[in-house]
């Protein structure tokens, strides 16, 4: 989580964990999000407090990559 292309600590960390683990990376980044940020603090989670962020999109493609490795 919290990934931001912009930056070479985020693109170098990425790059070593998918060369260490491979395919069982997920292909889905979450970025980093100041609605990810406020949403435990209005006790709820990014689903219902901002679905349509950026984050809130990303937390749900990760949901569909995971269901699909699910059903293998």
């Amino acid at each position: 989580t919290m990934y931001d292309g912009r930056t070479n600590l985020s693109v170098q960390v990425r790059d070593e964990v998918t060369s260490y683990f491979g395919d069982t990376v997920f292909k889905t980044v979450i970025p980093r999000s100041v609605k990810l940020s406020e949403a435990p603090g209005f006790g709820q989670p990014i689903t219902l407090y901002a679905p349509k962020s950026k984050g809130g999109v990303a937390y749900k493609k990760l949901s569909r990559e995971v269901l699909k490795r699910v059903e293998k």
